[in-house]
């Protein structure tokens, strides 16, 4: 089976997009991966830290048992998403175990987030992770710059925050950091936000942020590798295909899909109504919004076998 990290480079190297939805709900697995099989296209099922504790995914043995019954390696694969160094609430946390624990279960590929550490601290804790990931035979996603929305109250004026580039990615500590830890893909910040995730803020409209492409024309320069965008929802579509060209592999995507499950649920009381309207959702951003109906094949089989 063609590993996951090749599946994202092939991606990069022809300009298509692989999505990646966030799972905060078990209910939400199986109508995100039936959207992907049914539309023949390719995505990661992921799941994140904050996940296990502001929401119900329970956590990365919970995840997988429920991933792999619907596991379709041709379509899906499932991925671990932000672990992070220091997490949104400013408190340490045992990274190492978690990631561990996510590999010896058969995580397909992992992520380590150490974004609120300083450059050479954040390259440390990286470096650590690359290597088990690579002994796993599987890729290590990291994150330099601050991709905001996920801490507790409200974010600064976005316009403010955009205008003065406050931390977006600077192109030159990328390139050391790709260089240093051998990272697989890159999430940065070029003015993407996270969803909230804290209080009432959670089902509020999500920012309408905008992507600075000439800064990710820098990074993608500067690092030579697959890019990663987080915050993927609620972006204008032309930017986020304009970014994809421009080196973004992989686009992120939770509060699109929550909360519509969310807001079906608690209109309705029936989680079938709710992963109906997980599925609809999936959909559409697999066919209208990321364009990536029909790609599975393309990207999952090996050259040598689409030869034959």
């Amino acid at each position: 089976m063609q590993g996951t990290g090749d599946i994202i480079r092939k991606a990069w190297k022809a300009g298509i997009v692989v999505p990646a939805f966030n799972v905060p709900y078990f209910p939400m697995v199986e109508p995100v991966a039936r959207a992907v099989v049914d539309l023949d296209s390719f995505a990661l099922i992921e799941t994140a830290r904050l996940e296990w504790f502001k929401f119900e995914a329970g956590g990365p043995a919970a995840v997988m048992a429920e991933f792999l019954k619907w596991n379709d390696p041709a379509h899906v694969r499932i991925h671990l998403d932000h672990v992070p160094v220091v997490d949104e609430d400013g408190l340490r946390t045992n990274y190492l175990s978690i990631i561990k624990e996510a590999i010896d279960l058969g995580y397909q590929s992992v992520m380590v987030d150490g974004s609120r550490l300083s450059l050479e601290a954040n390259i440390a804790a990286t470096q650590q992770v690359v290597e088990l990931a690579h002994a796993a035979g599987i890729p290590c996603e990291a994150e330099l710059g601050a991709v905001l929305g996920h801490e507790a109250g409200p974010l600064p004026p976005y316009e403010e925050l955009f205008a003065s580039g406050k931390g977006f990615t600077d192109a030159e500590e990328a390139a050391r950091f790709v260089r240093e830890t051998g990272c697989d893909w890159l999430s940065v910040a070029i003015g993407n936000v996270h969803g909230a995730v804290s209080g009432a803020l959670r089902d509020r409209k999500k920012i309408a942020a905008r992507l600075d492409l000439a800064h990710l024309d820098r990074l993608n320069q500067a690092t030579g590798l697959p890019l990663v965008l987080h915050g993927g929802s609620g972006l204008e579509r032309e930017a986020v295909l304009a970014a994809v060209q421009r080196g973004i592999a992989k686009v992120n995507v939770g509060t699109e899909i929550r909360q519509a499950y969310e807001r079906t649920l608690k209109e309705s009381g029936s989680v079938a109504s709710a992963q109906d309207a997980v599925y609809e959702r999936t959909s559409w951003l697999i066919k209208d919004y990321f364009g990536v109906a029909g790609t599975s094949e393309l990207l999952s089989v090996p050259e040598t076998e689409k030869t034959r």
